[in-house]
């Protein structure tokens, strides 16, 4: 199992002694020790968490890694086993309608009533939170246009495209004003051009100071929206920081792949050891982790050998998610 990592001891100390104290006035979500467990499972194994006004948060893991029992506690619709919680600076125990009040949801799965009209689906769902009619209908109005809606407010929500109900199902999360957004995979079975549309939205809404909290599958999701993030695995939080910072820690500047004849690539792997911080031998090539790929590369070949293909990219979020959770898959 991967231990917890900070990235200095000395954030490690400071951060302690914060949160002995208790969360500040810019932590909107403030956890430690949280712990949660159904019967003998444990699905979050006592995870420190401070999540600050106006900044992108997520939560990266591989399935089953605690994410989403994470996420339902920082909604206040799922109280913790052990550990000490705060949301908005309230306790979700005793304080959970007044904390949801505030709160904006994005399942993983849009909700959406199918029947009724995209605006119908503001106007409803704004009357949950006891808004006036006519204030509803004008933050109903500013919202299809934030999400590019205002045109199909009329139509019936079924004959939407996916990336169109993804857009309305963050335009009424946005219905009460809330001050922090929950995220649950907000951009999964979308293509490529919603995807940029919503992270767009997305952004947009941070610049407004909606601070956001999600989680995510997407490497170039976490790298484009987030501005600090946390890989978990098994219940716990393998690591965190920014993407550079996680980048910086647990990878190196560029990766050198050599794809080689099918079944050559482990016996090569031990001549080029000393070409890179880390080899990776995959089933498909081989991943040299290095600071200099191209001198890397040039180096390969002067040593006589001669792959099928050369490939030097800028390391990413995805090597330090693999390296930090594994390649297998998890069901």
């Amino acid at each position: 199992m991967i231990e917890p990592a900070s990235l200095t001891q000395d954030a490690a100390v400071d951060n302690r002694d914060a949160f002995e104290v208790g969360p500040g006035v810019e932590e909107l979500v403030w956890a430690r020790g949280l712990r949660k467990t159904f019967g003998d499972f444990t699905a979050v194994d006592g995870i420190d968490i401070s999540v600050r006004r106006g900044e992108a948060f997520g939560f990266l893991g591989p399935n089953g890694a605690g994410k989403s029992s994470t996420m339902r506690m920082i909604g206040a619709v799922s109280p913790a086993t052990e550990g000490r919680l705060r949301i908005l600076g309230r306790d979700p125990v005793t304080d959970g309608p007044a904390i949801r009040a505030r709160l904006g949801v994005v399942p993983q799965t849009d909700n959406l009533d199918q029947e009724l009209t995209v605006r119908e689906n503001l106007l409803i769902y704004g009357r949950y939170f006891g808004i006036p009619r006519a204030q509803i209908r004008a933050r109903a109005a500013e919202l299809l246009d934030f999400v590019q809606l205002t045109e199909r407010a009329d139509d019936l929500v079924e004959p939407l495209s996916g990336g169109m109900k993804r857009r309305l199902t963050i335009a009424r999360s946005l219905i009460n004003e809330p001050e922090m957004l929950l995220l649950d995979e907000p951009t999964t079975g979308l293509d490529p051009q919603a995807r940029h549309a919503l992270w767009d939205r997305l952004f947009r809404l941070k610049q407004r100071g909606v601070t956001l909290v999600l989680t995510t599958h997407y490497m170039d999701e976490a790298e484009q929206l987030c501005d600090r993030l946390v890989v978990m695995d098994k219940g716990r939080i393998a690591a965190e920081g920014s993407p550079a910072e996680l980048i910086g820690t647990y990878s190196t500047r560029e990766v050198l792949e050599l794809r080689f004849p099918a079944g050559e690539n482990e016996a090569h792997a031990g001549g080029l050891a000393d070409l890179a911080d880390r080899i990776e031998v995959l089933p498909d090539r081989l991943l040299l982790y290095t600071d200099d790929g191209d001198a890397a590369a040039t180096a390969v070949v002067e040593r006589g050998l001669h792959p099928a293909s050369v490939l030097v990219r800028r390391s990413s979020l995805e090597d330090v998610f693999l390296r930090l959770t594994g390649r297998s898959l998890v069901d």
